[in-house]
């Protein structure tokens, strides 16, 4: 199983579909406050449809606290300013993918926490700025997945 983390999440609908992926490829979601919707919102529910109760989410206060119950094995940060692609990096289960806010991305204090050989990226055109979160997560957890041989 994976861990997908989402440090200060922001858009409800985002986090709704994460929470739908989650259930359907048996990954784990922890959610970092503060969060900038309420998770009763209907938005949330609406985008998550009645998956919620399939789905194994726990929402920790801050990050420290996180980092003290879970203490995650491996980590990959998943940044636009990573040098190298996830697609370069053997996965394997049990390894947590950190995802920064919609509007902001992961902080320097966050990213620091991890050498840059952890920080990884989602190919895009040079053009691109950034993916949606939900669908960046999709492709991570995926990926991770497909490396795991679907089991």
């Amino acid at each position: 199983m994976f861990h997908l983390v989402l440090y200060q999440p922001e858009i409800p609908p985002n986090t709704g579909n994460i929470i739908r992926l989650c259930a359907n490829a048996g990954c784990h979601l922890h959610l970092i406050e503060p969060l900038g919707f309420a998770m009763e919102e209907k938005a949330l529910r609406r985008a998550g449809l009645d998956y919620h109760e399939w789905a194994t989410v726990r929402i920790h206060a801050d990050f420290d606290g996180f980092l003290t119950a879970q203490q995650p094995a491996r980590v990959w940060a998943l940044t636009t300013r990573a040098e190298h692609s996830l697609f370069e990096a053997t996965l394997s289960e049990g390894d947590y993918f950190l995802f920064g806010p919609e509007t902001r991305g992961l902080p320097d204090s966050v990213l620091s926490l991890w050498p840059q050989q952890q920080w990884r990226r989602l190919p895009m055109r040079a053009e691109g700025r950034s993916l949606n979160l939900s669908n960046a997560v999709a492709v991570v957890a995926y990926e991770a997945w497909r490396q795991s041989g679907f089991a």
